[in-house]
């Protein structure tokens, strides 16, 4: 038996400041190991976008914080659509990008439902 295509985050930067790119890997191989294709990446810390950068300041306008999400959609539709299993947190990233729909948001529910041979709905990736 062959083991299951995994979308999982790998872990690369520095300690206390973590990167991650979003893999296609073996579910059976390393955490930071070498991955079948790399999607993208994430970067989970925050960092604040100001817009009194762009615009000389006149009052104090309030500081947002965005955490960096670069993903190709279109190897990551591929991906999904030949079966590769999202990990949970992969699954939240891709409904933030827009690719996943809501109803993968039900990931343990299916999973106790699979158990007691009930039939699953099937899920869509949004085009």
């Amino acid at each position: 038996m062959a083991p299951c295509i995994r979308i999982r985050l790998a872990r690369f930067g520095r300690r206390n400041s973590p990167l991650y790119n979003i893999v296609v890997a073996k579910s059976r191989s390393r955490r930071d190991g070498k991955p079948i294709e790399v999607l993208g990446t994430y970067n989970p810390i925050p960092r604040p976008i100001n817009p009194s950068s762009l615009i000389p300041p006149k009052e104090d306008l309030p500081v947002k914080l965005v955490k960096d999400i670069e993903l190709d959609f279109e190897k990551s539709k591929y991906w999904i659509g030949v079966g590769a299993q999202p990990s949970k947190t992969v699954i939240r990233l891709f409904q933030k990008a827009g690719i996943l729909g809501e109803e993968w948001s039900s990931f343990d529910k299916n999973k106790k439902i699979l158990n007691s041979k009930q039939v699953v709905p099937p899920r869509n990736v949004i085009e």
